[in-house]
């Protein structure tokens, strides 16, 4: 059975956007899904999230899909620095490293993003990686996804006009990342 982790991103919480539904679409389909309440804002840091997932940790393993969007592709590849065998795939959602220029949100992520990866590791720890990032969205500039896919040695899928991605943007289902996870599902 495939494992799959869903992170939310700042200020975020598993009830949000596109969430709830891909769970429920993917549960169809036979995956066991999980979408941790993360601490946010009040308590978001790395080692906060980290420790939330301590819960999860058995559920992370060679045929495990990794979720983030916005904050959650960081968290994710932190989790790809720290584990000692590949995940499946990760989809990486409006994500991005480094700082964004909103000192708000720069606050709250830096000690998930704004900060030296070890890109070797991350790659080796997850066999496929999937960046999407939009051309328009106000947060997340698409230089940080082509930045991403770069550092990740993999191709980045621009959805146009998506915004960030998010219920603010009408992304409350999200059949583009539906279907390309069902392909990683049949690999």
């Amino acid at each position: 059975m495939t494992n799959v982790i869903i992170v939310h991103g700042t200020e975020g919480n598993p009830e949000g956007n596109w969430f709830p539904w891909l769970k429920q679409e993917l549960e169809k389909l036979g995956c066991q899904v999980f979408v941790p309440r993360f601490p946010s804002p009040v308590g978001q840091n790395l080692a906060s999230w980290l420790k939330e997932l301590n819960a999860y940790e058995k559920h992370i393993g060679k045929d495990t899909i990794l979720v983030g969007h916005s904050l959650g592709p960081a968290f994710i590849l932190n989790v790809l620095e720290r584990l000692d065998h590949p995940v499946k795939a990760a989809f990486l959602v409006a994500g991005f490293t480094g700082r964004l220029g909103f000192q708000h949100f720069d606050d709250l992520n830096s000690t998930f993003a704004d900060k030296e990866f070890d890109w070797d590791r991350i790659r080796k720890n997850c066999k496929q990686f999937y960046v999407l990032n939009s051309d328009n969205d106000p947060y997340v500039p698409l230089e940080k996804g082509k930045e991403l896919a770069k550092r990740l040695k993999t191709k980045l899928t621009v959805v146009k006009g998506a915004g960030h991605m998010n219920q603010e943007f009408g992304y409350i289902k999200f059949d583009l990342l539906l279907e390309m996870v069902k392909r990683e599902l049949v690999k």
